[in-house]
């Protein structure tokens, strides 16, 4: 192979790795952007939102266990 034949199977790996890279690039990217939109609240379908709603929920009914139990132990 001449030094012509090697330049150009170089240029071709570099630049074939170089579209790789980008696209894997990309990919990454918007996974990570999907992940960080699901922890910010949206004003109710992220997943921070259900927890938040989760925790009310569970608040709520653990301030109810704990008047049920006072009323009970009161009899």
């Amino acid at each position: 192979m001449s030094a012509q034949d090697w330049a150009g199977f170089i240029l071709t790996v570099i630049s074939i790795i170089g579209a790789v890279g980008v696209v894997g690039r990309w990919i990454v990217k918007k996974y990570v952007e999907d992940i960080l939109s699901e922890l910010k609240p949206n004003s109710g379908s992220s997943m921070k939102d259900q927890v938040t709603r989760l925790e009310d929920k569970m608040d709520k009914m653990f301030d109810m266990m704990i008047t049920h139990l006072e009323d009970h132990s009161k009899k």
